[in-house]
């Protein structure tokens, strides 16, 4: 999939344009209003990258698994916002044209992680167990190789 979305540079359009449509819903955009890391972009990007088949950059240099679901975690329910931050990825997907097949696959995951793993604990941070694997995604659905040690 990660080749199938262009590679290093494909994955970087796409986590730019899922990052202006964001910015730009008044819902979504509330997520990043208390200010989020300079290199955002660059850092999802290596994220998505790996969790679709790439290379490992987002755990050899930014960190691991659990940490990125405490970052999301403690927030409470929020489903309208999740609701919409989909349809941002769904329609930054048509903004780098990418194509139909792979637009399927990749909602199916982006639904997933935004709902499952980064939804996972709304109540704490401290709920977010240790060990947690960057979650793979193939053509086939979740792997069973990213969900935990």
């Amino acid at each position: 999939m990660y080749e199938a979305a262009g590679g290093e540079l494909g994955v970087l359009r796409l986590a730019q344009a899922w990052h202006d449509r964001v910015m730009a819903d008044e819902v979504v955009a509330h997520a990043f209003s208390h200010g989020f890391h300079p290199r955002h972009t660059q850092r999802l990007a290596a994220y998505w990258a790996e969790a679709w088949g790439g290379p490992p950059t987002y755990s050899a240099q930014y960190g691991d698994e659990t940490t990125v679901v405490r970052i999301h975690s403690g927030n409470g329910l929020h489903e309208d916002m999740d609701r919409r931050a989909i349809a941002c990825f769904d329609a930054a997907m048509a903004d780098v044209d990418l194509a139909d097949d792979l637009r399927t696959v990749l909602h199916d995951y982006f639904a997933w992680a935004t709902t499952t793993t980064m939804g996972g604990y709304p109540r704490s941070p401290d709920d977010v167990p240790e060990g947690l694997r960057l979650p793979h995604w193939s053509w086939d659905g979740l792997q069973p190789d990213g969900l935990s040690d």
